[in-house]
């Protein structure tokens, strides 16, 4: 039994790793490019303007990345006055290797991993008048009604606690623009009995966009959120399993699959 590993290239090649050394056949078919962002000036500004935020929320771990690479010279570390909020552990890690000293950074750290649990733990520091920064990446898809739902959602909480929100694009994601083989490996494995590793609504939504006429009725997912799986089930996915994004419950939707 093979596993779609569906996440950026970089992250797909580390989860392809994990997934075989767990004794699995996995391949990497990213649904998702990363890019950087051509004019990473409001990105600098953001950096001048640290010190005016309560909290500053990264999406993930690209778009922590993003931000840091576009840091200006004179700011030498994260504003130390600032908390920086992970919505879940491989964000955090990314913090954490970025230079953000731990006690700075708030995520959750058990059950969900996501804008909604991120909020359950700092929405005590967001009072009326306070500022919060988002940095996130521009859509591959504008317009897409599946894609930025959990930082909207996160948003609307911060607005509704009477502070201000502000927002930051970090990166750019892509339609990846697949190669014919990659093309006739996902038609095969939509019919082989093969597993689909879904991380992302939005690699979804770019699936269909890449293969567009294909029927995933037969096709089986293990998604790593609810709205993920609902999105494979609206794609037509015939099997989704939804677990946690953790290694070890990963590879036991996988198995239970057997």
């Amino acid at each position: 039994m093979r596993v779609v590993v569906t996440r950026p290239q970089e992250d797909a090649q580390a989860w392809v790793r994990k997934l075989t050394q767990g004794g699995l056949d996995a391949v990497a078919l990213p649904l998702i490019d990363i890019q950087p962002v051509q004019d990473t000036q409001a990105v600098r500004s953001a950096w001048q303007r640290l010190p005016q935020y309560t909290g500053v929320m990264f999406v993930s771990g690209h778009a922590a990345a993003g931000f840091f690479a576009a840091r200006p010279p004179e700011a030498k570390v994260f504003c130390e006055s600032a908390r920086a909020w992970a919505t879940g552990p491989g964000t955090r890690d990314a913090l954490l290797r970025l230079g953000v000293r731990e006690h700075q950074i708030d995520a959750p750290e058990v059950g969900q991993f996501d804008s909604e649990a991120l909020w359950k733990q700092v929405k005590n520091q967001v009072r009326p008048g306070t500022r919060v920064l988002i940095v996130r990446g521009a859509d591959s898809q504008p317009g897409n009604q599946s894609q930025g739902l959990g930082r909207d959602w996160f948003a609307a909480q911060v607005l509704a606690q009477g502070a201000q929100v502000d927002h930051v694009v970090a990166y750019q994601r892509r339609v990846p623009v697949w190669s014919e083989q990659q093309k006739s490996l996902a038609r095969a494995t939509a019919l082989d009995g093969s597993v689909w590793l879904l991380s992302s609504s939005e690699a979804v939504a770019n699936l269909g966009v890449c293969l567009p006429s294909q029927d995933w009725s037969l096709a089986r997912a293990v998604a790593t959120h609810a709205r993920i799986a609902a999105a494979a089930r609206q794609a037509g996915f015939g099997v989704v399993l939804q677990t946690r994004p953790l290694l070890p419950e990963i590879l036991a939707s996988i198995e239970s699959l057997r």
